[in-house]
């Protein structure tokens, strides 16, 4: 006896309603998102083979070449602000709301406080340019001339303040304090990364990581 042939019926998914959700979705990022500023003092890392990575938030990175030019940043925007309105109480440097804004946007800085706000009126195309920041004192035993010092000491204060003021956010999960990197050109000789953990220690912050390119193991 013959099986008898059932009819398929044609098949159809009207896909308007998610392309619609996902231009919505794609205008909405765009419009809500910052673009990222050219970093303004690139240097070659040395290789090593270790995997471990780096945070990508809560994390301040001392970045040093070009014969020990040192700049300084913080991965989160809301730390750098902060720190820039506690740098500038204590330099006596005023700052207006579009100078705040822009540092916000800046992975790194590298001029003395007396000299920021020059760079911060500066197309940011200008400001990555070689030899418009000279980098950050360090050479110095007064901390207060030791601008590194205070950067790293206000950044971490910075840091903590934020996490307090977010312990009510039942949300909220502490990332700890602020960690500390350098980021050193391969090239860069051994005084100038010396002054930088000195000025680290000075501070009684001895533990800190090191970033590094990473290269395969030799078999």
């Amino acid at each position: 006896m013959g099986k008898a042939k059932i009819k398929r019926a044609s098949t159809s998914i009207d896909m308007t309603a998610m392309c619609d959700v996902s231009f919505l979705l794609l205008t909405f990022f765009v419009l809500t998102s910052t673009a990222k500023q050219p970093e303004a003092f690139e240097v070659d890392t040395p290789a090593s083979t270790t995997k471990d990575k780096l945070p990508d938030s809560n994390v301040a990175i001392i970045t040093v070449g070009d014969n020990g030019k040192i700049f300084f940043g913080t991965t989160d925007r809301d730390v750098r602000i902060k720190t820039l309105e506690k740098m500038s109480s204590r330099y006596g440097v005023a700052f207006s709301q579009q100078d705040y804004d822009q540092f916000g946007l800046m992975e790194n800085v590298g001029t003395p406080m007396k000299g920021i706000k020059q760079v911060l009126a500066m197309d940011a195309s200008k400001r990555v340019e070689p030899g418009i920041q000279t980098g950050i004192p360090v050479d110095s035993t007064e901390t207060l001339s030791n601008e590194l010092y205070q950067w790293v000491q206000t950044a971490r204060l910075a840091a903590a303040e934020l996490n307090k003021e977010k312990e009510s956010n039942k949300d909220f999960v502490d990332p700890g304090p602020l960690k500390i990197a350098i980021k050193a050109d391969a090239a860069e000789k051994f005084p100038s990364i010396s002054a930088i953990i000195e000025t680290l220690r000075n501070q009684k912050q001895n533990k800190f990581s090191f970033i590094t390119g990473l290269r395969a193991e030799d078999k």
